[in-house]
């Protein structure tokens, strides 16, 4: 019999997991035809959640727990998940429930017909209007930067098979973008429509900041463009100065007119310093990240599984430079 794992990170939504607990149930019942394994990772919930999991791995083993030392955040509970998940393909959710389990068995179907990645594409969306346009326009503007295939409109909720997940693993950066990291690994992929739901109890967690953040990692993670349009601003910037010079010369010597010193200079400085800290600071958000990754720190730091304490080398990776 096939094993299918649900993973399910969650951070501080101890007023889901009730909803939570009767969906995966519902999932099992109705599909019989699996073993089936829920993998709840605490992402450092400061309330119940931890003590929600546990009730529920107790109550039926089924339900695993993976509460990690601290809140990574959720592409490192991901990566978390995904070391700890042990099914033949592995199908992640929002622990909000605002994924619908009534989209699984479709997801099975195709994965039973050869498809490693079957995507989940919301038809609708409950957001705002604006923050439906930037995510729109950030999705064009990172396809134009990058040659590989980018989704909109999809997230996490997808089923993955085994084969992806080893692939996944094997990308240990902490500065992580999962979305673009699906469409990097490759592989047979199909996509479904799903309506979302309602959020039932709580409030998102997602704030503008993390959004902003999580966008510029998709950037840097997987196109260099931004630097090469600072060398290109660069050259047009030094090419008009250039132009500049010249007709300041022509005017002031061939022509005889007083060129005004004052407003040109500070024009000019200004301009050019825009341009030299938009340049410097596409330098650094790269360098940042080359920073944390050549630290070669591991992605995270398990406190618990299933409620028993870790060592934490069960899932080490070899870090050692390759020779």
């Amino acid at each position: 019999m096939k094993k299918i794992t649900i993973l399910l990170p969650a951070y501080n939504e101890v007023e889901t997991m009730g909803l939570l607990e009767h969906s995966m149930l519902q999932v099992a019942e109705q599909n019989p035809g699996y073993d089936w394994e829920f993998l709840l990772v605490n992402d450092g919930s400061t309330d119940g959640t931890l003590q929600q999991m546990l009730r529920m791995h107790n109550s039926d083993a089924r339900f695993c727990v993976v509460d990690l030392s601290r809140n990574y955040g959720k592409e490192i509970a991901m990566m978390a998940g995904f070391d700890y998940a042990t099914g033949d393909a592995v199908i992640i959710m929002d622990a909000d429930m605002q994924h619908p389990v009534s989209v699984i068995p479709e997801m099975i179907h195709y994965w039973e017909q050869g498809f490693d990645d079957v995507y989940a594409q919301r038809k609708s969306s409950n957001e705002g209007w604006l923050k439906r346009k930037t995510s729109q326009w950030y999705y064009r503007l990172l396809q134009s930067f990058t040659s590989i295939p980018i989704q909109q409109d999809t997230g996490d909720f997808r089923l993955l098979d085994r084969t992806c997940v080893e692939a996944l693993k094997q990308m240990r950066e902490v500065e992580r973008n999962t979305k673009g990291m699906y469409s990097w690994i490759g592989f047979n992929k199909k996509g479904i429509t799903y309506e979302q739901q309602e959020r039932q109890a709580g409030a998102s967690k997602w704030r503008p900041g993390a959004l902003v953040n999580l966008a510029l990692n998709g950037i840097t993670s997987y196109t260099t463009a931004p630097l090469r349009l600072a060398s290109i601003l660069g050259l047009i910037v030094s090419l008009v100065a250039f132009v500049y010079l010249v007709y300041i010369i022509v005017v002031t010597n061939v022509c005889g007119e007083p060129v005004q010193g004052y407003p040109t200079i500070m024009v000019t400085v200004l301009f050019l310093g825009g341009v030299q800290l938009l340049s410097l600071g596409i330098l650094g958000e790269y360098l940042g990240r080359v920073f944390n990754e050549v630290k070669r720190r591991p992605g995270y730091f398990v406190n618990s599984y299933n409620g028993k304490r870790e060592s934490n080398e069960h899932h080490s990776q070899d870090l050692s430079p390759a020779s």
